[in-house]
């Protein structure tokens, strides 16, 4: 082992400007899904590619599930109560952190972003540009529907790269907008998406509604796919394919109840892939547990940079050097995750702390406010989900006496939470008060606490409310907040 570090050490000195790889980090808004990890009814011909052409992650993870403090941990290279301020949705953009594309650029990267950089928040008032970059936004083209984003992110990738110098590196951030919602309603359907493909997860109703909504959503993805399929197209004809590092991966999982914004497996466990054909042969499916959080220290490493000793996420160049299936690093094997304030309305507009760790078998759930509801006040409409088709039918069901999937989606939730997640991967079997797992059960929190306590989480410490504490800047706030519900002045969300 110490004579593998010493190699790698000295390949990454060696490293000349000219001979720096270029870097493309492709980010889906809100995707839990890809052909090449089983789910058929998505159609991602370009993402199978890269996965055949390179590295197949199967423990692949996010700090946090929503847009705002995932993508802010990604900049930054750290777990997301580590970002200050940007450990909150619609945050300010804190001023002092160190982040991986403001490093590339000031050691000569070319570095820009095309879709959604960083977001939603607040950094033009301490920030030039977002913190993902320089917008390339211009270009626009027709989109397959009336609600999927005009920019035509591949013809703005050629801008960016017209803009670069001879020999110059390049750092790009494709962040396709997709599959945000909103949809257009049937929009998978009509475009001949198949119903009957569909997996409906067993947290939600096996009812056409539900189906036809996923592939609303699939269809988002596809698009997401095929800019990416165009953008590695043109990297192939200007001969930057094999010198690119690209990695595919999303923000966090798909806009429906129970994933996005929660602390379960459809919503932190996210189809990613790397190539680096330079480097690796391709065709590997690793099991090394990596996270977003890793992905600024693995670029900075194979540029040849230091890593700040601020980052605490772990380059994993190595597994491009290993070539090899299976685990690269056994002790790579487990991750923590969490999340505070995401959306208002909750009493008082405060968060849902939450902090959680995934091993190879197991989910470990703790929840510090089982008192409050999970995805917001039933008054306000649950507003940490995003206002659906499959929300409103689970609405619906439980007013008419079914509360099944409404127990499963937005239901108070106990202190702990323990899923068996090689056998349960919808994770709909609480273990947690089952005795034969009482042992699993407490050595996992002992080692989610030890990490977090490792870590400065202010959630451990003496200031745990400060993640409340921070500015909310987005518009919401007047009229879907707390304090609207209170001064009657609230609108509740509709689809």
């Amino acid at each position: 082992m110490c004579k593998y570090i010493l190699i790698m050490s000295l390949l990454i000195l060696s490293i000349n400007a000219e001979e720096r790889p270029n870097i493309l980090f492709a980010i889906a808004d809100d995707m839990s899904h890809a052909a090449c990890f089983g789910d058929a009814w998505v159609n991602t011909p370009n993402l199978d590619r890269l996965a055949k052409e390179g590295i197949l992650f199967e423990h692949a993870f996010v700090s946090n599930p929503k847009c705002g403090p995932s993508r802010a941990s990604t900049l930054g290279g750290r777990h997301f109560w580590q970002m200050q301020e940007a450990a909150i949705h619609w945050s300010q953009w804190p001023s002092k952190i160190k982040i991986y594309t403001d490093i590339l650029a000031e050691n000569g990267y070319h570095v820009g972003y095309t879709g959604k950089g960083w977001g939603p928040g607040r950094y033009n008032n301490v920030r030039e540009h977002n913190p993902a970059g320089k917008a390339w936004n211009k270009i626009k083209n027709e989109a397959p529907t009336k609600l999927i984003s005009t920019t035509d992110y591949a013809a703005n990738f050629k801008e960016f790269l017209n803009e670069k110098k001879a020999d110059q590196p390049f750092c790009f951030w494709y962040g396709a907008k997709e599959p945000h919602r909103a949809y257009t309603k049937g929009s998978g359907v009509k475009s001949g998406l198949n119903p009957a493909s569909v997996k409906v997860p067993a947290y939600y109703p096996d009812h056409p509604e539900v189906r036809s909504d996923l592939l609303d959503y699939a269809l988002e993805i596809n698009w997401f796919d095929h800019h990416l399929g165009l953008i590695v197209k043109h990297l192939e004809e200007i001969g930057e394919l094999d010198n690119t590092i690209i990695i595919a991966f999303s923000d966090n999982g798909a806009p429906f109840p129970r994933i996005k914004g929660q602390i379960y497996d459809d919503d932190i466990h996210l189809p990613m892939i790397a190539r680096w054909g330079k480097v690796h042969k391709g065709g590997d499916v690793v099991k090394d547990f990596v996270s977003n959080i890793d992905l600024g220290p693995t670029f900075l490493e194979a540029a040849g940079i230091a890593i700040p000793a601020e980052m605490s996420g772990k380059s994993f160049l190595d597994i491009f050097h290993a070539n090899k299936s299976g685990y690269i690093n056994p002790a790579r094997n487990f991750v923590c995750v969490g999340r505070e304030n995401h959306d208002l309305g909750r009493e008082g507009d405060k968060g849902y702390p939450v902090r959680a760790i995934r091993t190879e078998k197991f989910l470990y759930i703790r929840n510090f406010a089982e008192d409050s509801w999970p995805s917001g006040n039933p008054e306000t409409g649950f507003t940490n989900i995003d206002s659906s088709p499959t929300k409103n039918l689970i609405l619906e069901l439980h007013e008419k006496g079914n509360s099944k999937y409404f127990n499963y989606t937005m239901a108070k939730r106990p202190k702990e939470e323990l899923f068996r997640v090689d056998q349960d991967s919808d994770c709909v079997h609480n273990l947690a008060n089952n005795p034969e797992y009482s042992a699993i059960k407490e050595k996992l929190w002992k080692q989610l606490s030890d990490k977090l306590k490792a870590t400065n989480d202010p959630r451990m410490g003496s200031n745990p409310d400060v993640f409340d504490e921070y500015e909310y800047v987005g518009k919401e706030r007047a009229k879907h907040s707390w304090e609207a519900y209170e001064k009657k002045t609230f609108k509740k969300q509709t689809y």
